[in-house]
């Protein structure tokens, strides 16, 4: 006889996390920033913001990151749209060649960015699901 219970038969897939096998339970979260509900910044923005620090340019940082150009440079039109101040300076290439730098406001922002995930991690350590329940 089929299961006609509802909740049941929508069940998906349990989500496989990439952090490797962990037995019991696990509690995780994440933190971005948005402005007026659009993203700010994220864990994908700031690495692109730090590749941008090391390399010197947004194709070698994507690169890095194996994300398109295209996508990383929308990522940086945001950011510097959303920014109250821009977070990339940016010159396209030429006889001399381009470059992209971050601003001191785009240090601001990693700083900041790195401390809300600082305070979520230890939020979440310390408030881990109880084994027992």
């Amino acid at each position: 006889m089929k299961n006609t219970n509802k909740h049941t038969d929508k069940l998906k897939k349990p989500y496989r996390s990439s952090h490797g096998s962990r037995q019991g339970y696990t509690v995780r979260g994440r933190v971005w920033v948005e402005k007026d509900g659009e993203l700010f910044l994220g864990w994908g923005r700031i690495q692109l913001l730090e590749n941008i620090e090391k390399f010197g340019s947004i194709s070698a940082a994507a690169k890095a990151m194996n994300l398109a150009y295209r996508n990383a440079w929308l990522w940086v039109e945001a950011m510097n749209r959303l920014s109250p101040e821009p977070l990339v300076e940016k010159a396209t290439g030429g006889a001399g060649g381009g470059y992209a730098r971050l601003t001191e406001a785009a240090h601001r922002a990693i700083r900041y960015y790195r401390e809300l995930h600082d305070r979520l991690q230890t939020f979440i350590e310390e408030n881990r699901y109880p084994e027992d329940m």
